[in-house]
């Protein structure tokens, strides 16, 4: 009766009805499980105003569309699916389509992944394997395969599961089912080959670790060789430090690097004090640049270069222990010498002294080392005096390194663009903090001279690499060196090689050649 009718579906259940009215359905639907879609798929549509009429039975059969009503992960619902769809197909009376074509059901097991209102419910994973498990059973079917008598060389390779390897292991993998199967010369060839490329790969690995091995090696000589010149240096040299410090002992011994426990007080007796500075008026000058502000142009350019100064130790930037001593230190000497003010790159200068001594004595040697003529020329920007260290340069370097000059001239490179950062920094910007630091030990007993044989050592040491360079490229590369192992040893081998002469005339006798051809 229409008291007892069903409630009227809803369109969001509706939709998932379909129109028999031309025995095809008007589009697909979305399938909810296994059995839901069976139900759903094989119902006949009625027009809405027959619901009215619908027995208890039809009732409870179109409402079980409902997804509220079923559990679409219930297993067991979708495995009695198809038995009540072919109870509902046989009382059915048969349609026309169905005389010439026939749609079989497919059996639901849990093995096939169900369907969810919005989506698919996901597969039964199957347990993974630990991956030496999987390189054993790998290794056990190649074994397996190269002890084979027969071996199907014109069959298609038969289906099996893959499992992921690293690229060692699928190297000898066969071919895809998609390509004609390799023949066995072809097989054995690629092992051969994979087996030449495991070899040469184990003879580079035993290379690489006798390199560290001796790397190591090395690295432990230099610290018991550091151990025993540092005795030498506390208790035969600087005692006596007027009598030894140009003795051959000393000087063989300050070649090869000063102990970084005793540098500090051999950089400080080198340098000298020929200003004759005192704590006083140390003391003076550092009042001076307290009392002005940071607004200054010296000072504000000093703030933000002792920022960046020597990034990797983290000492001297804002909030780092030797940020304010470096600050104040170098505002002294702009006051102290407003002729020369402050230069970009004097804080590197300033910070490798500060490492290695106190605070009086690193504006001492900072004062005194700037002071020198070929520092002073070039901080100054005097000119005419660095065209002339300039033109000593190009000189010893003709000579010197005959085809890497030909190949700088033909490339259009001139010293200012890599010697005057050079000279500026005191090697602290091309090279790293190690070995720039053994560059200034050699720098403060032999003089100024040092500086321009060291540039003729990085020319040669890099030789080869620079020819096959042009402008911009050998302007970067030169900019910042690469990094290498043992980087010093090999550096100053080759400023060893390269004495600074030109013919019979040493350093400077070529620039006061240089001076006096001015004049002329």
């Amino acid at each position: 009766m229409r008291g007892s009718a069903a409630p009227r579906l809803s369109p969001s259940r509706r939709r998932f009805r379909r129109s028999d009215s031309a025995g095809e359905p008007e589009g697909e639907m979305e399938r909810i499980d296994g059995a839901s879609a069976a139900t759903i798929d094989n119902e006949e549509a009625e027009p809405e105003e027959q619901w009215a009429g619908l027995g208890s039975t039809d009732v409870g059969r179109h409402c079980s569309v409902s997804c509220s009503e079923r559990n679409t992960f219930d297993s067991g619902r979708r495995q009695n699916a198809p038995d009540q769809l072919q109870n509902e197909l046989q009382s059915r009376r048969p349609d026309i389509t169905e005389y010439f074509s026939s749609r079989k059901q497919r059996s639901v097991s849990q093995s096939i992944p169900g369907w969810k209102l919005f989506g698919k419910v996901p597969p039964r994973l199957s347990p993974s394997k630990q991956p030496r498990v999987i390189q054993q059973e790998f290794e056990a079917r190649q074994v397996a395969a190269r002890c084979s008598p027969t071996h199907n060389v014109t069959g298609r390779q038969s289906r099996r599961t893959v499992e992921p390897l690293s690229t060692t292991g699928l190297i000898l993998e066969d071919r895809p089912l998609t390509l004609p199967a390799k023949s066995w010369e072809e097989a054995q060839s690629h092992r051969d080959q994979y087996d030449l490329m495991v070899a040469a790969a184990r003879r580079r690995g035993l290379k690489e670790a006798q390199k560290r091995q001796q790397l190591q090696e090395e690295k432990v000589r230099q610290e018991e060789e550091i151990c025993s010149n540092t005795l030498t240096w506390n208790q035969h040299i600087l005692p006596h430090w007027e009598a030894e410090r140009s003795s051959r002992r000393t000087r063989d011994l300050w070649w090869g690097g000063l102990p970084p426990s005793v540098r500090g007080r051999v950089w400080n007796l080198a340098i000298g004090n020929e200003l004759n500075i005192t704590a006083d008026l140390y003391e003076i000058f550092l009042s001076r640049a307290g009392e002005r502000t940071l607004s200054d142009d010296p000072l504000d350019v000093i703030a933000r270069d002792v920022s960046s100064t020597l990034p990797s130790l983290c000492l001297f930037q804002k909030g780092g222990p030797y940020h304010e001593l470096l600050q104040s230190i170098l505002g002294a000497y702009t006051c102290y010498r407003p002729d020369v003010g402050y230069v970009q790159g004097m804080s590197s200068m300033a910070a490798v002294l500060l490492l290695n001594m106190d605070e009086l004595q690193v504006f001492t040697s900072f004062s005194n080392l700037i002071n020198r003529p070929c520092r002073l020329a070039f901080c100054r920007g005097d000119h005419p005096t660095m065209l002339r260290y300039f033109g000593a340069f190009q000189v010893i370097f003709q000579e010197s390194l005959p085809r890497l000059f030909l190949h700088f001239q033909a490339s259009g490179v001139t010293p200012d663009l890599y010697l005057l950062d050079w000279i500026l920094s005191l090697y602290l910007k091309p090279l790293p903090l190690d070995v720039a630091c053994r560059v200034w030990d050699v720098f403060l007993r032999d003089g100024e001279d040092f500086l321009f044989r060291t540039a003729l050592g990085i020319l040669r040491l890099h030789q080869d690499v620079l020819m096959d360079l042009e402008l911009v490229s050998i302007a970067q590369f030169l900019s910042r060196l690469p990094e290498e192992e043992l980087l010093s040893d090999r550096l100053f081998s080759c400023i060893a090689a390269l004495p600074l002469l030109s013919g019979n005339r040493k350093w400077t006798q070529v620039l006061s050649s240089g001076r006096d051809s001015e004049r002329s």
